[in-house]
């Protein structure tokens, strides 16, 4: 879908269909009156009828057959100012609407309305994303593809003319977002006999050569060079080789401290020797979306092209149970020196991410944040609305839990007190792998925060929001829009 801006009055556009906001139940924005008047009072009519349901996200087509085809009520509730649910939820709305139409473009007055606390720029950016999100599909592995809708192809948002360079670059902000959405999507749904380590490092390299990345991948004899133990102890007992990808965009000068951002990438996750049950087992197909979504938010920011230095590191492999692999009471020795005994293989995530937060230490970055489908613990404790945040440092908390409101893409800050590292405490071995059930998320992020006193340091629990079941399932694209709101927020400091 195309998306640009336009100043034309909202009475002369010409366009297959206008969207017009209604909001406490029957009030039109400025323009939703000019439009009106221009219409002999027929919207108004409808309102005053109560044709027109108030509930967020009801809509009401009208055709029209001027050079406005069609015009498009959505509602954003009964409230007279309404908030950023109800506007994202009219937003998707429209957009489901629009798709089911037969015309090939539309206008956007959606952003007129008023919301608490939002900017323009927040409304453009909530449609693109919306608009972006409804169209998506995913039909690689699919012989024949579903027939749908050819639906609007072209949105414009009508803006006033002092309105619109800010609303050009913006929606241009919120188009790479999309396309960083659409990438974390895909990766995420593939097959994972289709999107195994060595692919995602072929994606990894496409991407630097598509959008002008410096990429490495190493192999495992690299890796192994390299004293990643913890990481080859999750990695022996698959047959597809692990791969360490570490990508570059430099848009700050060569001693600006960059933003670091790790990924885990753990392609398909059986649990290794401590078998998964059966029932829903191919959703660890997921368990690589804390990689995905790096690749995401590298694509997005190289298209936005912040000043700020970024890099995305990402450990991935398969963890499989086989002659080969890693037992419960084996004792690794990670990259650190630091020796961890495995008393639950099921616990490798943890395992990857300690030796890639170990590597980046060569980097003095500014800041690191690991994203990974660590916990189901972490569902439990927040179920799929929040992402679970942890970190040490006030400040990054703060600014990652900002960025997550100002994305819609909300985290939620889970305590990291050090009497947490009791529950890892090993007769054996300088750490265990797991502690009791008890605040499972803790303690994995407890254990992760062993390998990152050398730098300020943030964990992304993603395990309940980086993905959907039942009859939705498929990848969400996030937290791809938190963590580019964070790294745009740092370039902005």
């Amino acid at each position: 879908m195309e998306f640009s801006i336009k100043t034309s009055a909202a009475d002369q556009v010409k366009t297959g269909c206008i969207v017009i906001a209604v909001s406490g139940g029957k009030q039109l924005t400025a323009n939703g009156k000019r439009i009106d008047r221009a219409l002999g009072g027929r919207i108004s009519r409808i309102l005053k009828a109560g044709d027109m349901p108030s509930k967020a996200g009801a809509t009401h087509l009208l055709s029209i057959g001027k050079s406005i085809s069609r015009v498009l009520l959505v509602s954003l509730g009964d409230a007279a100012s309404p908030n950023e649910r109800g506007f994202i939820t009219a937003a998707r709305a429209a957009s489901t609407h629009l798709s089911q139409l037969a015309v090939a473009n539309c206008a956007s007055l959606l952003h007129e309305v008023e919301v608490a606390g939002r900017s323009l720029a927040w409304k453009l950016s909530a449609q693109v994303i919306a608009a972006r999100d409804v169209a998506y599909r995913f039909e690689t592995h699919k012989s024949k593809k579903e027939t749908v809708a050819a639906g609007v192809s072209k949105m414009t948002f009508l803006v006033s003319a002092d309105d619109a360079p800010a609303a050009t670059a913006e929606v241009a902000r919120a188009v790479a977002l999309a396309n960083g959405m659409d990438l974390t999507k895909d990766l995420g749904n593939l097959a994972p006999n289709v999107c195994t380590p060595t692919y995602l490092a072929n994606c990894a390299k496409e991407l630097g050569r598509s959008h002008k990345l410096k990429v490495e991948v190493f192999e495992q004899k690299q890796i192994e060079a390299l004293k990643m133990g913890a990481f080859l102890a999750v990695s022996q007992g698959s047959a597809q080789a692990p791969r360490f990808i570490v990508m570059h965009y430099q848009g700050a000068g060569t001693s600006d401290a960059p933003v670091v951002l790790v990924g885990k990438g753990i392609t398909f996750d059986t649990g290794g020797i401590s078998l998964k049950p059966a029932p829903d087992m191919d959703e660890m197909k997921y368990d690589m979306c804390g990689a995905a979504s790096v690749l995401g938010t590298m694509r997005a920011i190289a298209e936005i092209k912040p000043k700020i230095n970024l890099i995305g590191v990402i450990p991935t492999c398969e963890n499989m149970p086989s002659g080969n692999a890693t037992r419960p009471g084996d004792v690794v020795t990670s990259m650190s020196g630091q020796t961890i005994e495995i008393l639950n293989t099921d616990a490798e995530g943890r395992l990857i991410l300690c030796d890639a937060l170990t590597y980046v230490e060569r980097f003095k970055p500014a800041a690191v944040v690991d994203i990974a489908t660590l916990t189901g613990a972490c569902v439990i404790a927040l179920g799929n609305h929040h992402s679970g945040m942890f970190s040490k440092q006030d400040d990054l908390a703060l600014q990652l839990w900002q960025a997550g409101q100002n994305s819609n893409d909300t985290c939620w800050r889970m305590p990291l007190d050090e009497e947490y590292q009791e529950g890892l405490k090993s007769p054996f071995a300088d750490m265990a792998n797991v502690g009791s059930r008890a605040g499972g998320a803790i303690t994995a992020a407890c254990f992760l925060a062993r390998y990152t006193k050398a730098y300020h340091w943030a964990h992304l629990d993603i395990a309940g929001t980086a993905w959907k079941s039942g009859a939705a399932k498929g990848a969400s694209g996030r937290p791809v829009p938190l963590l580019t709101r964070f790294v745009l927020d740092r370039a902005a400091v």
